[in-house]
């Protein structure tokens, strides 16, 4: 059977299948926030531009909109659960390589672990993926695509960093996901040093994804937000501010 986190990539790369394009502009704003606001009365979010996703035999991670320090932002509940909100996008990263965002994280998961399968959990992660052309796999990775295909019936992701709020990574690193080298790692952040503070972050993606890939990135499909914690069977609380996709460093 194939892991229920491969599926999840690969269910994130369905959704991203069919994008918003984007029109000449200087910065692309993801709204993490905007969301109805009678979210603020508890209830999970809704939103006609996101979509929730959930993995089959998984408690799903509750969203809800809520007011932090002054500010809108999405809280992420995780326990022993696992799903995201994903955001279509069609976007260049060499035209628009700078991203940033907001968050916030309670505390780490203790026994998450970038390495590791079992310690495959963050509380905060900004996963982006990218329209990779299955064409352009090299002859193992065609075998090994053909291989998965036989298990699962959804599309198999070929490029995706993930930025995680991680535990024993040390930060910078870059690192093949414990599943799947075609999704890699970007330790952004990492312990508990900014916990229960605001962390803006700004990254070049475009660089981010030659540093993993090798090569020139594709066109972005996709951006989710996700906390997750059932592989370590913990509990974790985050706070996702919006998401901006801008053409320089100013």
């Amino acid at each position: 059977m194939i892991n229920l986190k491969l599926a999840l990539h690969a269910l994130l790369l369905f959704i991203f299948a069919f994008k918003f394009p984007v029109t000449a502009q200087e910065t692309i704003k993801v709204p993490v926030t905007d969301f109805n606001p009678e979210s603020l009365t508890g209830e999970e979010v809704e939103s006609p531009r996101w979509s929730v996703l959930k993995l089959p035999n998984r408690d799903a991670t509750k969203y809800t909109l809520v007011e932090s320090d002054d500010r809108l932002a999405i809280k992420a509940e995780s326990m022993n659960s696992a799903s995201g909100l994903v955001y279509k996008v069609d976007i260049d990263p060499e035209e628009f390589p700078i991203i940033e965002w907001s968050w916030k994280v309670k505390e780490v998961l203790k026994d998450g672990n970038y390495a590791t399968k079992k310690g495959d959990d963050y509380p905060a992660r900004i996963y982006i993926t990218f329209d990779y052309d299955k064409s352009n796999l090299k002859l193992g990775d065609r075998i090994k695509y053909s291989f998965i295909k036989t298990f699962t019936s959804y599309p198999i992701p070929l490029r995706a960093i993930n930025y995680i709020w991680a535990n024993k990574a040390e930060k910078e690193t870059i690192a093949p996901n414990a599943y799947t080298d075609w999704v890699y790692m970007v330790a952004v952040r990492t312990g508990n040093g900014d916990s229960g503070d605001w962390v803006t972050e700004v990254r070049n993606i475009y660089e981010d994804y030659k540093k993993a890939f090798g090569e020139a990135p594709p066109r972005i499909s996709g951006v989710a937000i996700m906390s997750d914690s059932d592989n370590t069977k913990g509990a974790s609380e985050a706070y996702y501010g919006d998401i901006e996709f801008r053409k320089n460093m100013d």
